[in-house]
């Protein structure tokens, strides 16, 4: 899922013009991944006159003294809670205490604001567009910083966070800037993934009422250059690119790096601007500055509310997707030298996969395909194909979309971390789960019961090649293939597809190297 993809334009700056524009900023760039020393993004802010009022993360420290909680997770089995801190001062996420609480699946109830304002974000509740939130899972998203593991946070719709009730956040035409780490390879284009500034009530109050980064492939005014996702601007009842609200830059057809720095910016009055980078490497790239939207009234000047949202839209529209890896917002719109500088930080973080996994093994993080054993049927791999999971013959003639329908990310289970969950290559964030014994591509909605469903414990293949997969519920019935078609199935039993003829062979599977990396 993590893979390098090329860096078009500016953004292939060179990391030593980076710190040379840092130096002539007055701040210091920490320059070693495996290190969190010097300032970091909120220190850079600060001593740029544009100190941070919220600053959050799962990953680090956002500040140099940064030495508390980053974040809450919940554990299933008994509801009891623990925080999440860093290292060490201005350090990376203590993940080891994260594993060692959540024996059972964990969710993430809280993400801490590490500035003085303590504007914390809790699970969000229901809204205009959308019911109650769930946390996200803890442990879907593991990824490396500096060195070390951390976990990210994974977003598959109907979760989301907020704090209503906030300090220092702009209200009615104060300027502001954010920005969020995200990645380019888990979007979608449902509203809303967003990080920012939102009505205090959890409805649609107007026109000019959030100022949000926005990430995603949902094209709100065409035509939109490419097809994402893209960096835009949730100013309520519209994503912008321009202040006309489709894109008038055709170069930016969106950034589909595995790790991204999404970045907006506003004055409040009648100017806003959207940058977007790399978070691995090089610089920022300007994809729109200029006057806030004419399509409607109501822009400018804004009439922010101050609420803060992460993962959804301002009236709680939760039907998108999206990683967030780390982010914060100001009070006073940054210079550019100071959105530089912490540029230049987020690339020195060595945000990664976490740890290279060879293709083809089921080891999560691995990506493979699963080809059937069962002899007349071995040129058939499991794919989904209109959310439902199947047999199909895929070879190097197959199209680009058949191949990755056939390719899955392994992932910890998410039931048991002592087992296996498959994540589609082409739709992530969606999982192979079974339903009244037949299996399909769902997305990820955090319930224990879609945990339990899209978890598989391999075992020796039931023929002697490859593995078998037994349902983390169902230990008894295994993944199988009938008629084309993915079940969960027993040795022999009432359903047709539970026939014991062949079904040593039909649940047990190659794991090959993926048809898309």
């Amino acid at each position: 899922m993590f893979s390098l993809t090329s860096i078009r334009g500016l953004r292939a700056t060179l990391p030593a013009l980076l710190m040379a524009v840092a130096a002539l900023a007055g701040v210091m760039v920490a320059a070693q991944p495996s290190n969190a020393a010097g300032s970091l993004p909120c220190d850079i802010y600060a001593s740029a006159g544009t100190p941070c009022v919220a600053a959050h993360s799962s990953t680090r420290a956002l500040y140099s003294s940064y030495n508390g909680p980053l974040y809450q997770v919940k554990r299933a089995s008994d509801g009891a809670t623990t925080n999440i801190g860093v290292l060490s001062a201005g350090g990376y996420a203590n993940a080891s205490a994260q594993d060692a609480f959540c024996t059972t699946p964990c969710v993430v109830t809280k993400i801490y604001d590490q500035s003085p304002r303590h504007n914390d974000l809790t699970v969000e509740g229901p809204g205009g567009a959308g019911g109650q939130d769930t946390g996200v899972p803890a442990d879907a998203l593991p990824v490396t910083a500096g060195g070390h593991t951390v976990y990210g946070l994974s977003f598959s719709g109907q979760m989301g966070y907020r704090d209503n009730s906030t300090s220092g956040v702009a209200v009615d035409g104060q300027a502001e800037g954010m920005y969020m780490v995200t990645s380019g390879t888990h979007v979608n284009n449902r509203c809303c993934f967003d990080y920012g500034n939102a009505e205090t009530n959890n409805l649609d109050t107007g026109n000019g009422h959030m100022d949000a980064i926005n990430f995603g492939t949902e094209c709100w005014f065409s035509p939109c250059a490419g097809s994402g996702p893209w960096v835009q601007a949730d100013l309520e009842n519209g994503l912008f690119q321009s202040e006309a609200g489709y894109s008038k830059n055709s170069a930016d057809t969106g950034n589909r790096n595995p790790f991204v720095t999404a970045l907006l910016k506003n004055n409040g009055q009648n100017h806003f601007a959207l940058k977007d980078g790399n978070a691995q490497s090089g610089g920022l790239t300007t994809e729109y500055s200029g006057s806030e939207p004419t399509t409607a009234s109501g822009y400018s000047p804004m009439h922010q509310e101050g609420a803060i949202v992460l993962g959804t839209g301002g009236d709680n529209s939760n039907g998108s997707i999206g990683s967030f890896f780390e982010g914060v917002m100001t009070a006073g719109q940054p210079t550019d030298a100071a959105d530089n500088a912490v540029q230049a930080n987020i690339t020195s973080v060595g945000y990664g996969a976490a740890g290279p996994v060879a293709a083809g093994s089921l080891v999560p993080g691995s990506t493979i395909s699963l080809r059937a054993t069962t002899p007349g049927y071995t040129d058939r791999y499991v794919r989904h194909q209109y959310d439902v999971a199947v047999t199909s013959v895929v070879n190097s003639g197959s199209t680009a979309l058949d191949k990755g329908d056939a390719s899955w990310i392994v992932r910890r289970g998410l039931a048991n971390p002592s087992c296996v969950s498959f994540e589609s290559r082409n739709y992530p964030g969606d999982f192979l789960r079974h339903q009244n014994f037949r299996v399909y591509r769902q997305p990820m909605d955090g319930s224990a019961g879609f945990r339990a469903d899209a978890t598989f414990c391999p075992q020796t293949g039931k023929n002697g090649q490859g593995s078998s997969l037994a349902s983390s519920n169902y230990p008894s019935k295994y993944l199988r293939h009938y008629d084309n078609t993915l079940y969960l199935a027993s040795d022999g039993g009432s359903n047709a597809w539970d026939s014991a003829t062949s079904w040593a062979d039909d649940v047990s599977w190659a794991v090959d190297r993926p048809w898309t990396p």
